[in-house]
């Protein structure tokens, strides 16, 4: 277990897509810093497996199969996490797929898969846990937004950053909305990091971000998962409606 600050102690906390990548490596540091953290996947043996990984290595996790397009499993789970662990105190919402496809011929249902996933799950998981949060005296909500809903970017990928910016205004709307009940509502705009999601990502692509970025366009997870730990943490506790870049200085240039 890790001492120091941003301590998540007596925490419960949900990370969705939680199995893989991004969602893997915030698993691993909000259980080092204390959390039980249930991993809430589309994949449930991944869930399982990642969840024992954590237990073995001294941490405190569960896991749950969620699909975060269908809105009654959504119900489902946060009340058996409720059920089970009695509290809400954070959630992740990082379960998210890639459409990389050229605007003029993108299929109306590859459209509406990337919304439904990356922008409506986020929505349904955020207001279902919301829900619990603000019935518990407060909460803390971290989204994973992307570069990509800052900025137009330069690249065939219109579904994807259309639903990022989408979240990075829904976590402004809800922040706002939530602050008198004591939820804190921020996002993270990471950078290319390799995983899963990003593997069919070309190379030309990530090479254009290490020429644009600062301090380079290759961030690892273990980066963003710092920065989600710190937004979730206490010591964040005046930060709400943010959307922080993890981004090596892309999107200041």
């Amino acid at each position: 277990m890790t001492e120091g600050p941003f301590r998540l102690d007596g925490d419960v906390a949900v990370v969705t897509g939680g199995s893989r990548g991004l969602g893997r490596a915030i698993s691993e540091v909000f259980a080092a810093h204390g959390a039980t953290v249930v991993i809430a996947d589309i994949r449930g043996d991944l869930a399982d497996q990642t969840a024992q990984e954590i237990r073995d290595a001294g941490g405190a996790a569960d896991a749950m199969t969620l699909d975060v397009t269908d809105e009654a499993q959504i119900e489902s789970v946060f009340d058996a996490v409720i059920e089970k662990h009695g509290r809400l105190d954070i959630l992740v919402n990082n379960a998210g797929i890639g459409m990389r496809k050229p605007a003029v011929s993108i299929p109306r249902e590859d459209w509406d898969k990337a919304i439904d996933v990356n922008l409506t799950g986020v929505f349904f998981c955020a207001r279902v846990a919301g829900r619990h949060m603000i019935a518990g005296g407060g909460g803390r909500i971290v989204n994973i937004a992307s570069i990509m809903g800052l900025i137009g970017g330069r690249y065939p990928n219109i579904s994807y950053q259309t639903a990022k910016g989408g979240v990075v205004n829904m976590t402004r709307g809800l922040a706002s909305e939530w602050a008198q009940e004591g939820v804190r509502v921020n996002a993270i705009a990471p950078i290319y990091v390799k995983t899963d999601l990003t593997a069919p990502m070309p190379e030309a692509w990530i090479e254009d971000f290490d020429r644009m970025a600062p301090l380079g366009g290759r961030a690892e997870a273990v980066d963003i998962a710092n920065a989600a730990l710190y937004l979730a943490s206490r010591e964040a506790g005046m930060i709400t409606g943010h959307t922080l870049p993890v981004d090596g200085g892309y999107t200041a240039r």
